[in-house]
């Protein structure tokens, strides 16, 4: 079997300019903490200041503290002793409270960055329209959210800093160097424009395989969120596939385990040729200061131990940070990786933008002006096309058509959970493109034919439509929607735990459910897609009777496969291929014989149930 792949990949930006634009943007992420990030940087400088002192205070310690005297005998400046060991605590001490401190206030600018970055994708995709999300994985989605920002938390939290902390010390370092013995500093960085050149080339390496590493755990997490939920697990088993799902999960992560392997091992023996460079470095100074005290008399080389001692030692606060860099440098080049599929999201066009206007009184007339629909700017296949309807204040249009004629996609347009395409869908003469998303989501409310339910109790699921609502407001919306007497029923009475995706509920109870949600958000106009679809029928009749009480006097547009759901409506739209085809009454589409009376002669069932309903 293939492996598991995503429906739509993004294409990766490689181009030099992009990236730099991204290494700005990771910039700007920190310019609100310039403040915390200044006191860090100045600790930091202090702290690498004070990090090569020990070095001079060591050779002091050598050179002035055992003075030698003849007959290789050595004495003792205790007093010079004390002074120069009790600066080498201070300094030791200082650095220390100062490194606490800096770990603080960096992992704390760290953490709010990552904090800012989650909550900025995920607003960003809250703001964008119903077709991406039909269009996208929700595991691709979750992946970018966790994986990804989780993958740059280090480098947020703390390489930056450890960034800024290696350098400065590396820079300090090496003018300490110099100052103690120029000749032998050249010796000793002879070689590390070479590393940096291993390190760019390791770290782009693993920039790359980062990318498609980070696009495997998508995967994984898209095959785990959609056969592991709920509904997965019920097509596996009755399906009897279980087992290829567990082949297919077991490939891609020893997929994915291939991809760690070798991010891991990319550069290994590149980057263990530059940490055995670093240990032989300090030997070779020696040697280099061996010939120095061959040609010297015995108090110039007393002197040059002194220096060796404190140059090694700063030779070994120079090579631990460098390597330290080089790593640092491989691991920047990975998260790179991880914050270009952080930013594409960021970067995804925004189609349904907010308008700034507000209904005070909603009346409830609704009008679709030639509207024009499809769902791929650059496809040619029109969803909609040329669409015109009027739906009075407080009448109830339905909408009927074979499956994919565009009934949803109709509905959906006044909730503006999609633009159209050209044309425009307008309430109360005003345009829904300029009202803002909360005054329009006050006034169009909306059943799905796919009820959601949040894995909560009964009742925080309803006053998700209405936070301030009391017990009894929730207690009235699930008496209107002949649901109420059920969940009283149950020992956790409305502090039910619905289950994931409500399913310790039937279809009809969920639907009944989603109904009250409706009712308690109480809005002017109704979309109401096959909202009694999954009912049968002495569960439907107490819904339309709920229902009929609901509509009165609200605008109400209702998408229906189910013909007996809709024989009262003021008018019926008859949609074929996302035209409209029909227009009427109940009685003048049965009379006119056309497309609606086929629907209606086609289903012997629901001839029975119209002629059944009270007219």
């Amino acid at each position: 079997m293939r492996s598991f792949q995503p429906r739509e990949k993004v294409v990766r930006p490689a181009d030099k300019a992009v990236r730099r634009a991204n290494l700005r943007r990771i910039g700007g992420l920190f310019r609100p903490y310039w403040r915390r990030l200044s006191i860090v940087t100045f600790l930091i400088l202090v702290a690498s200041g004070l990090g090569v002192i020990p070095a001079f205070l060591l050779r002091a310690v050598i050179s002035s503290a055992f003075p030698p005297l003849a007959h290789h005998r050595v004495t003792v400046d205790f007093r010079l002793l004390t002074e120069l060991v009790g600066g080498m605590i201070a300094i030791s001490v200082v650095t220390a409270i100062f490194g606490v401190v800096q770990s603080y206030l960096s992992t704390e600018v760290g953490q709010s960055v990552m904090h800012d970055l989650r909550t900025a994708v995920y607003r960003h995709l809250q703001r964008l329209s119903l077709a991406f999300f039909t269009r996208t994985r929700t595991g691709d989605v979750q992946s970018r959210i966790s994986n990804d920002i989780g993958g740059v938390d280090n480098v947020l939290t703390s390489t930056a800093t450890s960034v800024m902390s290696t350098i400065t010390t590396v820079i300090a370092t090496v003018v300490a160097m110099f100052l103690l013995e120029w000749q032998l500093a050249v010796v000793a960085l002879a070689l590390t424009p070479f590393f940096v050149l291993i390190t760019r080339k390791v770290g782009n390496a693993r920039r790359e395989i980062s990318a498609v590493r980070q696009e495997s755990m998508a995967d994984i997490s898209s095959l785990v969120q959609e056969s592991l939920s709920v509904s997965g697990i019920l097509l596996g088993k009755t399906f009897g596939r279980s087992a290829e799902l567990a082949e297919r999960f077991e490939n891609e992560s020893q997929r994915l385990a291939g991809l760690e392997v070798r991010s891991r091992m990319t550069g290994r023996w590149l980057m263990q040729l530059v940490s055995i460079t670093f240990a032989v470095m300090p030997a070779a100074i020696y040697w280099f200061g061996g010939l120095e005290v061959l040609h010297d008399n015995r108090q110039a080389s007393y002197r040059v131990v002194g220096t060796l001692v404190s140059f090694t030692t700063l030779q070994t606060r120079l090579f631990a940070p460098i390597g330290s860099l080089l790593s640092i440098s491989v691991d920047i080049q990975s998260s790179l990786a991880l914050f270009d599929r952080i930013f594409e999201y960021l970067d995804l066009p925004v189609e349904i933008a907010e308008g700034t206007r507000t209904l005070d009184r909603v009346h409830g007339d609704v009008s679709i002006n030639d509207v024009w629909l499809r769902y791929d700017p650059t496809g040619e296949a029109w969803a909609l096309r040329g669409i015109d309807l009027a739906v009075p204040a407080g009448t109830t249009t339905a909408i009927v058509g074979e499956t994919g004629a565009g009934k949803t996609s109709l509905g959906y347009l006044v909730a503006r959970l999609y633009d159209p395409s050209r044309g425009s869908v307008r309430i109360d003469g005003v345009d829904i493109r300029e009202l803002s998303f909360a005054s329009l989501a006050a006034a169009v409310g909306v059943v799905s034919q796919e009820t959601y339910l949040f894995h909560s109790s009964v009742r925080e699921n309803l006053r998700f439509a209405k936070p301030d609502a009391t017990d009894a407001d929730v207690e009235e919306a699930a008496r209107a929607a002949q649901i109420h007497e059920l969940i009283s029923s149950l020992p956790d009475g409305y502090d039910t735990v619905v289950g994931e995706r409500g399913y310790r509920f039937s279809g009809g109870e969920k639907q009944r459910i989603a109904i009250a949600r409706a009712v308690l958000r109480n809005p002017p106009i109704l979309v109401l897609d096959e909202a009694t679809s999954a009912l049968d029928t002495r569960t439907e009749r107490l819904v339309q009777e709920a229902l009929a009480r609901l509509v009165e006097g609200r605008t109400t547009i209702a998408i229906a496969h189910r013909l007996s759901t809709i024989r009262e409506a003021d008018q019926i739209v008859v949609l074929d291929h996302g035209q409209v085809v029909e227009t009427g009454t109940h009685d003048q589409l049965l009379a006119a014989g056309g497309r609606y009376a086929a629907l209606v002669a086609r289903d012997a069932d629901t001839v029975g149930d119209l002629a059944q309903l009270p007219t």
